[in-house]
């Protein structure tokens, strides 16, 4: 495995300059979070374009590179994480999917393997079987074009949207039995919700773990602190992954820290490598 940092930890830098202080950290990968100032999803044809520049860079800079489909007002300004795959329109869904395609385009001209992603919330008070099935009848059209492109699609658990618990990812990956979805399994949302142990979710879903967000957290409380300054025993979480023998990105998640952005990527980075993480 490798350690990595999200660039939604970077939003006040421009995109070539975050992929830069991210080699020099020390940070073997990036997650790119494509947002309207990194790669902007909303405009297919200039974000590929701009990709293939992209990509340059992180071969320059030896990083490799994961997806991520997090923005937050991407789609609606006044809506955080609106439209989703789950919203009662079909229009708002097409919306979320059409966003969702650009991003697997995104990927493969950059060379990522994986694109991130997570079921949003309901918008209308639908029952959860009815939530269930308009968000499977999405992801299946999502892997198809996924499948055509040659990408695949890794799954996280949020709080507070439709799939928020492992049990849910459960149901949901039980349901779909597709060999292009996988998990995304961020450490903080565990124990944010109290979700059980890290070390049974990684040995319960090693086949398809692909993605893991790392950083600290206490029980109860979804706040994505910076490591050291939580509950989080990252040794453990090092020897849950290291015991699956787990070959991918470990990825810092400090989305709320852009602002110091470049001492608390340092001091993390510190941290992770005295808790025994390799670069």
């Amino acid at each position: 495995m490798f350690l990595g940092y999200n660039t939604n930890g970077l939003p006040h830098h421009r995109l070539e300059d975050a992929l830069a202080l991210i080699a020099e950290t020390g940070f073997r990968g990036v997650a790119l979070t494509l947002d309207h100032q990194h790669l902007d999803p909303t405009e297919r044809g200039a974000c590929l374009r701009d990709a293939r520049r992209i990509r340059l860079l992180l071969d320059r800079h030896d990083l490799r590179v994961t997806v991520e489909t997090g923005a937050r007002f991407i789609l609606d300004p006044r809506r955080k994480h609106q439209p989703t795959l789950v919203s009662a329109r079909e229009v708002d869904r097409a919306r979320r999917r059409e966003f969702l395609e650009t991003c697997v385009l995104t990927a493969a001209e950059l060379g990522a393997e994986t694109v991130s992603l997570w079921s949003g919330a309901v918008d209308d008070g639908a029952g959860e079987d009815e939530a269930f099935m308009r968000l499977t009848n999405e992801l299946h059209r999502l892997l198809d074009f996924a499948e055509k492109v040659g990408r695949r699609l890794a799954f996280e658990p949020e709080p507070g949207m439709l799939v928020d618990t492992m049990a849910r990812y459960d149901r949901l990956i039980m349901t779909m039995q597709h060999p292009l979805l996988g998990l995304t399994l961020d450490v903080n949302h565990v124990y944010a919700l109290r979700d059980g142990s890290v070390r049974e979710h990684v040995d319960r879903w090693k086949r398809q773990l692909w993605n893991v967000h790392l950083s600290d957290a206490r029980g109860g409380a979804h706040e994505h602190l910076v490591p050291g300054d939580g509950e989080v025993d990252f040794v453990e979480i090092r020897r849950s992954l290291e015991g699956i023998g787990y070959p991918g990105p470990v990825y810092l998640e400090l989305s709320r820290h852009g602002h110091d952005a470049v001492r608390v990527m340092g001091e993390s980075h510190a941290f992770l490598l005295s808790q025994g993480y390799r670069a």
